[in-house]
């Protein structure tokens, strides 16, 4: 080594200035090195002290060497690792004179003999807390040994050995950290990203007023945290990466905070980065912005719309889905497309993470099929895969096919399915056409009341909805949904609603009357939560973004308040002769061979809902199967009849007609 100040300033050599700062308390406890004592590696360290100033021990040699090294530091100038360390976390010479002391089996493999010999544990390598604690003659580096442990510094690698016994080491991360080496890939609760690869502020695709927002949040945390909320895949984190590489600093998210609670304030000060707190609190739960031990910069934390979070003073920005207009240019640069990106940014109401997650799995597809572009067809194909992710453990895909020919109903209930496809179509512009008033209540949600018998179409006008709006259908699955344990269905209903709303699916709620039942007055403990439950499901339906179609054959057990909450009520009656035929016709295949006089009969004196017709024409196509004909008169006149039998009824048909007639 030569003299510290020819030293270059990099975070390298600060690191090295450590490391001979540990040998040199060490040489004060050793004999000379020679060949017989086995210290003869110690020779070059010391020879490399020698020309600082430091050729044979002193008295006052560490106080000297420590008072050189924080001259060397004031000349330094940008991040030195240590250097913020050692004053996040208050350090003193001693309490790194320990750490590195700990460390120096790491940097060279020829201490491990040392310090099994000074520990007088045969087969120990690193110093344990029992030597450590003979570094000064009080109690002095004890406690010091203690505090670091404490702050996530040393680790125990045998925590289960009496405490002298402890055999000491500094977390192979945090290692890395004071060496000034980043490291390429932290454990499973942390994820780092440097300076240089975060967006700027004026790179994000964000509305005027949360983009001035967010460039007035650098000036303002120093003293306060940052708190960022939204949906899923709306760009917090992305918001939060800016802001940090506005402070010159890095990105270190901390996705499981508990797991690096130890570690995480020590490597965002080595790394200077923005520590990232991800908080998930649950609809009516509250939870705590961690503190960081070891760390003293501005901190930063991404939570959901719902559920609370104790931050004093935070800077709070929200988040929310862009409107058209600004989802049309996520997918304009996401696919490089612009004309796409105008059409999909109109039909598709999602957050901007989920636009260009959706486009890299489009790119993909394109690539696959040995296109250079992807097309709607690709995107299509990449959202689907998104929604299985996110939707299929607590709902399920309905396949979405044919138009509204399909249906035959009532002229009113055609016309009121007409004004729902046209509220969804326009429930992004609606609350600009109406009163200032009446807008500012206004949400993009739609919520529908399909309610009828069964078989009278109601899932089938669901899914024909979804055919018409070009958007997949998805149905609440209440056995996985609903819950015993005291929360835990509002937590379900939560994700499933959030999720729904982030992909912009139709959600369909079959039966949705076990759901919204009336509220009782409460007599028991299950009474109360059965409530709790339902005024949840109040809250979020009122405040729910996306398409929700309830259908029900028991919309009388609804409760009103439900019902105040519903945009739109479809009325599905049981179809009449006209409408039975109707639905004969929209069944059969075109090469029947029904006598058109049976056909007549049977829609005129069967009064069979559109589920129990198509039961009969299924069973009546077997039949034909079997026989290898066409479907006839008496293939349909059995279906029929079987359909009676499994009612309990008496089937009106007046004669019986015959197999394949």
């Amino acid at each position: 080594m030569s003299r510290l100040d020819e030293l270059p300033r990099t975070p390298a050599a600060h690191f090295r200035l450590h490391v001979y700062g540990a040998v040199l308390r060490l040489r004060t406890r050793l004999p000379a090195p020679d060949e017989h004592n086995g210290l003869g590696f110690l020779a070059g360290y010391y020879a490399e002290l020698a020309p600082a100033g430091f050729a044979e021990p002193e008295p006052d040699e560490e106080a000297r060497w420590w008072a050189l090294v924080e001259d060397w530091e004031r000349t330094a100038a940008g991040h030195l690792p240590l250097r913020a360390l050692r004053i996040a976390a208050s350090l003193d010479p001693l309490a790194l004179t320990l750490l590195f002391t700990a460390g120096l089996v790491d940097e060279d493999a020829r201490f491990g003999s040392l310090f099994e010999a000074l520990n007088g544990v045969p087969g120990e390598p690193r110093p344990t807390m029992g030597l450590l604690a003979t570094w000064t003659d009080d109690d002095a580096a004890r406690d010091a040994a203690q505090a670091l442990l404490g702050a996530g510094l040393l680790d125990a690698a045998n925590p289960d050995a009496p405490r002298s016994r402890w055999a000491l080491q500094v977390p192979p991360v945090l290692w890395d950290g004071l060496r000034g080496r980043p490291p390429e890939a932290l454990a499973p609760w942390a994820h780092y990203r440097p300076v240089e690869e975060l967006p700027a502020l004026d790179e994000l695709l964000l509305p005027e007023e949360t983009a001035r927002a967010l460039a007035r949040a650098p000036a303002l945390i120093a003293t306060r945290p940052l708190l960022i909320r939204g949906p899923r895949s709306s760009g917090r984190r992305t918001a939060a990466a800016a802001v940090a590489k506005a402070l010159g600093r890095g990105l270190l998210e901390l996705r499981d905070p508990v797991a690096g609670a130890r570690l995480a304030g020590p490597l965002a000060a080595l790394l200077h980065a923005l520590p990232l707190f991800t908080l998930d609190p649950a609809p009516g739960e509250t939870v705590d912005l961690p503190r960081l031990a070891g760390y003293d910069g501005p901190l930063a934390a991404v939570a959901g719309r719902r559920g609370g979070v104790r931050a004093e003073r935070a800077v709070t920005i929200r988040l929310d889905l862009p409107d058209p207009s600004l989802r049309a240019a996520h997918w304009a640069a996401a696919l490089d497309d612009f004309e796409l990106g105008s059409d999909l940014g109109v039909r598709l109401r999602t957050t901007s993470g989920t636009i260009h997650r959706v486009a890299e799995l489009a790119r993909g597809e394109a690539a696959l099929a040995g296109r250079i572009r992807p097309d709607e067809a690709d995107v299509r194909s990449a959202l689907r895969t998104l929604e299985t992710e996110a939707l299929e453990t607590l709902a399920a895909r309905i396949p979405v096919t044919g138009d509204w020919g399909d249906l035959a109903v009532a002229d009113e209930t055609t016309r009121e399915l007409e004004l729902l496809e046209s509220r969804c179509r326009h429930r992004e512009l609606l609350h600009e056409t109406v009163g200032a008033s009446l807008g500012t209540q206004l949400t993009p949600g739609v919520r529908a009341l399909f309610s009828g018998p069964s078989g009278t179409g109601k899932t089938l006008a669901a899914r024909l909805l979804a055919a018409a709006l070009g958007k997949e259908l998805y149905a609440l699955d209440l056995s996985t949904v609903v819950n015993k344990y005291l929360g835990e269905t509002e937590k379900n209903l939560d994700a499933v609603f959030s999720r729904a709303e982030e992909l912009d699916v139709i959600l369909i709620l079959d039966e949705g009357d076990a759901l919204m039942t009336r509220r009782t007055d409460v007599h028991t403990s299950n009474d109360r939560y059965a409530n709790l439950e339902t005024n949840f499901l109040l809250q979020r339906l009122e405040s729910y973004e996306g398409i929700l179609v309830v259908t029900s054959n028991a919309s009388e057990r609804i409760d009103p308040a439900f019902r105040r909450r519903l945009d739109v009520v479809v009325e599905f009656r049981a179809p009449d002769a006209a409408e039975r035929w109707a639905i004969w016709l929209l069944h059969l295949p075109p090469g029947h061979a029904i006598d058109d006089d049976f056909l007549d009969e049977a829609a005129a004196r069967c009064q069979l809902t559109g589920g129990q017709i198509r039961n009969a024409v299924l069973h009546a196509s077997l039949l034909a199967l079997d026989d290898g004909v066409a479907i006839g008169s008496g293939h349909l006149d059995a279906a029929v009849r079987r359909e009676y039998r499994k009612a309990g009824a008496v089937c009106p048909l007046r004669m019986t007609a015959a197999v394949g007639g």
